[in-house]
């Protein structure tokens, strides 16, 4: 029969600082956005499993002294440990934003209040805030998601412990039950999960990644640290070191093998890689383990032991510091990282040092004797302390109120459109609507740049985002045409050097579009005009924030109205990644195309290498796929872009056009189709008409944006 619960003390683990040290760095380099560490959200996996398995030794230490769990000082001690960095920091936080970026300030206002009450997770699920598919500026509170998962564990957990060990007293059945609970958490998750959609629901709940917290609780039932010693023999030894180099080895080939978008992950990935993870915390809690003494080295204790700090800093130094739109590579960027990275480590020891171990060591407790020590005892000290706790919250209170309505007046604050701009451009326009997109809880996806006469920054119509009626071929009033991109103050007669010419296109390319379907985002929506000069006859089907997810239905609905083209160029992947398999169902529902084009992308998000691997692999196992590379064709052509980096100006658009003419060539059926299809009469002047009417028409071309432009709302 499993004997009784005991424990002792809690024995200080060097072993788990290096492992808290690793995590937190692997979730810095995810954050920085670096390719060669794509699992870096691993890191915080491994922090649940830490959590879980600390805090448990640590109650049932505490039952085993005293028969009971003294849950005030409890969670006075969490509290302690955790609130004065996390207050620090958004007061920090707040103030920086109200100095350099205010126009964020209304949106910030709910992930303070989130924070505070450690609810930051379920705010940006009810919020839809999307985790992996964030376009716009991401919220530099927007890690908090995970300690409020922390918090909601660390309130309920010793409750739930202190029932079992009241009622069930036996280690075997206490650790089936938290299994059990653990069971439940993961098939949620794998119930929940559907392959394509946005995952960030399971991400962030609590109900879903509460498995790994009670994984690492499981194995402190089983593996209390007290009870552990050194005096084991050399094969048990030489076992637990095998054990913790595969587990950890297990760690890192994930960290730098897996990403956010993997299918794997929540269809049981993530418990198997919490299992693992416990695996390694049960040989780095033994004193006998070697990897343990290697783990607790002193760099790496050094910056586990400053972990918390170190995570909490790390991502509003990164969102403040990093580039909005293009960012600029090699040297620069190395540099930047790094010292960004300095920076969050530097503040993080500044916080320890300073606030967090004072406080722990009863700085609070010491500085509110010292106001209390001139008053009476009994109800006036009391009360003279309430008055000093309340009146340092309401100064927060207010300066946080005041600093909100102050940037209001400069960043639209009384409501939920951002500040109009007079003269802007047209990335701003667009940079405006996507916060807008983001304070009302929507999702949002890259809109094409428009030109914007008067300060308006109410939504486009859906007719925008309508599928272009067969028989249109010119851009309708409410898509911005090629030049209308351009801000107004620069529209003048030098766009006539931006028309695209036929001329241009190069020799190898078809003359004729006939036949060509083309499916894309807000990307393609810039390309269009475009690509209808230099392929007339081409179907284009483009929609803001479309998804490779829904291309199938839009796929679906051109073959209904017999406008699927026998060659299909697919343009998708700005607005976030998409699986293998998502892909090879938009590839069956294309079965009998002869050829299929797909586009790589170019945006500064973290999905950019996913979709384009992801791209370059079906190419290379599918013989009627070819690739365009625009990443490449792109790179180092700042001028491009607006200042988001994906939508494109005139000059870019008019490359990428001229990019996708050159890589189409005609096929031997459409030779066919074109020496035996009868030539309408209006189509025949086209090959030899007078300069003149050339002339005309190049004049009504270029008029069209200005139209487009002068209907915008």
């Amino acid at each position: 029969m499993p004997e009784p619960i005991k424990a002792s003390n809690s024995r200080y683990m060097p072993g788990i600082d290096g492992l808290r040290a690793l995590a937190v760095l692997a979730v810095i380099i995810y954050h920085l956005n670096y390719n060669w560490a794509p699992g870096g959200l691993l890191g915080v996996g491994i922090f649940f499993v830490l959590s879980g398995y600390l805090i448990t030794d640590l109650l049932i230490a505490q039952w085993s002294r005293h028969g009971r769990l003294d849950m005030k000082d409890f969670w006075l001690r969490r509290a302690r440990r955790l609130l004065p960095a996390l207050l620090l920091l958004m007061v920090v936080v707040v103030m920086s934003v109200a100095l350099f970026v205010p126009e964020q300030m209304g949106r910030l206002r709910g992930d303070v209040w989130a924070a505070v009450f450690y609810v930051s997770n379920w705010w940006l699920v009810f919020s839809e805030v999307s985790y992996f598919e964030k376009f716009g500026p991401p919220s530099p509170l927007g890690h908090l998601w995970s300690l409020a998962v922390e918090e909601q564990f660390y309130l309920i957990w010793p409750l739930l412990v202190a029932l079992g060990l009241s009622v069930v007293k036996r280690r075997g059945p206490l650790v089936m039950l938290t299994l059990g609970l653990a069971a439940l958490s993961a098939i949620l998750m794998v119930v929940l999960y559907v392959p394509g959609e946005d995952p960030s629901r399971i991400y962030y709940g609590t109900d879903t990644r509460v498995f790994a917290l009670l994984i690492g609780a499981a194995l402190a039932m089983m593996w209390p640290s007290r009870k552990l010693t050194t005096n084991i023999s050399g094969k048990a030894r030489l076992t637990l070191d095998v054990v913790g180099a595969a587990s950890l080895a297990i760690l890192l080939l994930s960290i730098w093998k897996t990403n956010q978008y993997d299918d794997f992950l929540y269809q049981g990935g993530l418990v198997l890689l919490s299992l693992v993870s416990a695996l390694l915390v049960a040989v780095l809690a033994h004193p006998a383990s070697a990897l343990a003494k290697v783990m607790g080295c002193k760099p790496l204790k050094w910056l586990g032991v400053r972990s918390y700090g170190i995570y909490l800093w790390h991502y509003p130094v990164i969102v403040l510091t990093s580039p909005t739109g293009m960012e600029d590579g090699g040297v620069i960027a190395v540099v930047r990282a790094a010292l960004q990275l300095v920076a969050c480590i530097v503040l993080a020891a500044l916080s320890w040092k300073y606030v967090e171990e004072p406080i722990r060591h009863g700085a609070l407790g010491r500085l509110w004797a010292n106001v209390g020590s001139g008053k009476k005892r009994g109800a006036s000290k009391r009360s003279t302390r309430i008055l000093a706790t309340g009146c340092a919250f309401a100064l927060c209170v207010i300066y946080f109120e005041v600093a909100t309505l102050t940037s209001g007046a400069t960043a639209g604050n009384s409501s939920p459109q951002p500040k109009p701009v007079e003269s802007a451009s047209a990335a701003d326009t667009a940079g405006q609507k996507e916060q807008a997109a983001e304070r009302a809880g929507k999702p949002y996806g890259p809109e094409v740049p428009a030109v914007v006469k008067k300060p308006d920054p109410a939504p486009k119509p859906d007719s925008q985002t309508a599928a272009k009626p067969k028989n249109e071929t010119k851009p309708n009033a409410t898509k911005p045409a090629a030049d209308s991109t351009k801000p107004a103050q620069n529209q003048d007669n030098s766009a006539d050097s931006k028309q695209p010419k036929a001329s241009d296109v190069p020799a190898v390319a078809v003359q004729s579009g006939k036949g060509i379907t083309a499916i894309g985002d807000s990307v393609m929506l810039d390309v269009e005009p475009y690509l209808e000069k230099l392929l007339p006859g081409i179907v284009i089907d483009g929609k803001v924030g479309r998804q490779m997810s829904q291309a199938p239905d839009t796929i679906a609905a051109l073959k209904a109205q017999g406008r699927l083209g026998n060659r299909v160029i697919i343009e998708l992947g700005t607005n976030g990644s998409f699986s293998k398999g998502q892909l090879d169902k938009l590839l069956k529902a294309l079965n009998g195309v002869e050829q299929i084009i797909v586009i790589n992308t170019r945006v500064p998000k973290p999905w950019e290498s996913v979709v384009n691997q992801t791209l370059a692999d079906v190419e290379a196992t599918h013989p009627n796929v070819k690739l365009i590379d625009w990443h490449a064709a792109s790179a180092g052509k700042n001028s491009y872009f607006y200042k988001d980096g994906v939508h494109l100006n005139s000059e870019g658009a008019r490359a990428y056009a001229l990019l996708v003419a050159s890589a189409l060539a005609p096929t031997e059926a459409d030779k066919e189709s074109e020496a035996q299809a009868p030539k309408p009469n209006e189509e025949k002047p086209q090959q030899q008409q007078p300069a003149a009417q050339e002339d005309n028409k190049q004049e009504h071309a270029q008029k069209e944006p200005q139209e487009a432009e002068e209907a915008q709302p």
